[in-house]
């Protein structure tokens, strides 16, 4: 696998009820500075986004923020990144995130940080990539997630492989060794219902 110094990292723009999600975000932030991996994310500055990458760039890190033009002000956009990149749509921004980025994080949020783990996961199933996901389930928040996997499987919609897909870790210090332990994607992901 190749090594990682770039993370994206896909988060609420929220902090959530549960305080545990804010705790992880922070505790990413810091562990990613201390192993000098830059962080990539949707830009915003408040909620559990503006969490993260203060504590990377607190911890003397690099921090790229792709928002779309639309969301700069309605997500209040930060400008104190390292690096802003302002797209023109969501397309594109989840496009350049992916494209700046050697494995994917995701924290808790909304049906927007929803879509982007569903699409990225997908485009390991297509074999568009096989760069590690790992899901970071502070609070249990993404148990519901893994349900509706399972079902997926269960309903004969996908193959018992696409748990392999991603990895799902309690903390911030589990991420980083879950990155490196990711199985390539198996082509049955994809092939089994040809």
């Amino acid at each position: 696998m190749t090594k990682i110094t770039s993370l994206c990292v896909f988060c609420g723009s929220k902090n959530g009820a549960d305080p545990a999600h804010k705790a992880a975000a922070l505790r990413l932030g810091e562990l990613m500075a201390e192993r000098c991996i830059r962080l990539v994310y949707g830009g915003g500055s408040i909620g559990l986004m503006g969490v993260l990458s203060d504590a990377v760039l607190e911890g003397g890190g690099e921090v790229i923020g792709v928002i779309p033009e639309f969301l700069k002000d309605l997500e209040v956009g930060s400008d104190d990144v390292t690096e802003q990149i302002v797209t023109g749509s969501m397309h594109e921004r989840k496009n350049r995130m992916f494209e700046l980025s050697d494995g994917f994080v995701v924290l808790p949020g909304g049906l927007g940080t929803l879509d982007e783990t569903l699409e990225i996961i997908t485009w390991k199933q297509l074999q568009v990539h096989a760069k590690p996901v790992v899901i970071l389930n502070s609070g249990g928040y993404w148990a519901a997630f893994e349900a509706l996997v399972k079902q997926t499987i269960d309903g004969g919609f996908a193959h018992e492989a696409v748990v392999e897909l991603y990895t799902v870790v309690e903390t911030a210090e589990e991420v980083f060794a879950a990155l490196e332990a990711q199985p390539d994607p198996k082509i049955e992901v994809l092939t089994s219902h040809l």
